[in-house]
């Protein structure tokens, strides 16, 4: 007990440390701007290493030795607590993801994918609630510590998204061929309206793609503003009893982020991924 009050209390500092005491420069949507740390141009195309780049290099090297020590490393017939997470975990992956949106004779080639995109996703949205030194900032020579998610960067989620929606379309045609995968678009109706419905049954597609990013995006950018928000209340309001609203709020607000949307949208993006791979293997009509 002792130990999670004095966790909860360090939170509590780190989270209030970074914000700013002035309340004309207090803006939440500062901490979203991303400003290169090491530049690199390729012609037209940046590559340069930003705070959203070290996040995701972080979360991917995290997402492999969780990975590795949770179902992989030193397993036995009778599983302690490490090896009962990591065989929870990939129950989840497998019943709930894989075998709910896929096809049976595409689990074991997609399953991998799937599980992958669900622990990284997850490991990628935890990491934007834990207090790290990464936030490019400076107080007396020493780096200010504070909460950013990579997934707040439509950028990051219109990457994931984008490979889930190539992956689609090329199972779709390895499986059925182009023209029978790209009839199955469209559905059984008089040949009059087919001009009308082409389009419709297309931009769905496409709005596959803006969904999937954008459902993720958007959770996690307006969790981080309201936790940002409410913590700068203390700093804008100068009134008692109203400025102490804001650390409690905030805190509501980051453990309701913490326990149920990091885990939710990991889920939901896995197993929309597998949906949307399965129907392609297996068209409706």
């Amino acid at each position: 007990m002792r130990l999670r009050r004095l966790l909860i209390a360090l939170m509590t500092l780190v989270l209030v440390a970074p914000a700013s005491a002035s309340a004309e420069d207090f803006d939440p949507s500062t901490e979203f701007k991303l400003k290169d740390w090491v530049p690199i141009h390729l012609g037209p195309l940046d590559l340069s290493i930003n705070r959203a780049v070290v996040y995701l290099l972080l979360g991917a090297a995290l997402t492999c030795l969780l990975g590795i020590g949770l179902m992989r490393w030193r397993l036995g017939d009778k599983p302690g607590r490490r090896q009962t997470v990591g065989e929870l975990i990939y129950d989840i992956a497998q019943t709930q993801v894989a075998e709910t949106g896929l096809p049976t004779k595409a689990i074991g080639l997609w399953f991998p994918y799937c599980a992958t995109i669900m622990l990284f996703i997850f490991v990628v949205n935890l990491l934007g609630f834990l207090p790290l030194p990464f936030t490019g900032e400076t107080y007396h020579h020493v780096p200010v510590w504070g909460i950013y998610a990579a997934t707040s960067q439509i950028s990051v989620t219109l990457t994931l998204a984008a490979m889930t929606f190539i992956f689609t379309h090329i199972e779709g045609i390895r499986f059925n061929g182009p023209i029978k995968y790209f009839r199955s678009w469209i559905p059984e109706v008089p040949k009059a309206i087919l001009p009308l419905i082409v389009p419709i049954e297309v931009l769905s597609q496409l709005m596959r793609l803006i969904s999937l990013s954008v459902r993720l995006y958007a959770n996690m950018l307006a969790g981080h503003i309201l936790i940002l928000t409410m913590i700068g209340l203390i700093f804008i309001i100068h009134s008692w009893p109203y400025r102490a609203l804001g650390l409690p709020a905030a805190f509501i607000f980051y453990i309701f982020e913490v326990v149920i949307v990091v885990t939710i949208q990991a889920f939901i993006f896995a197993a929309l991924s597998a949906i949307y791979i399965g129907s392609a293997i297996e068209p409706e009509h």
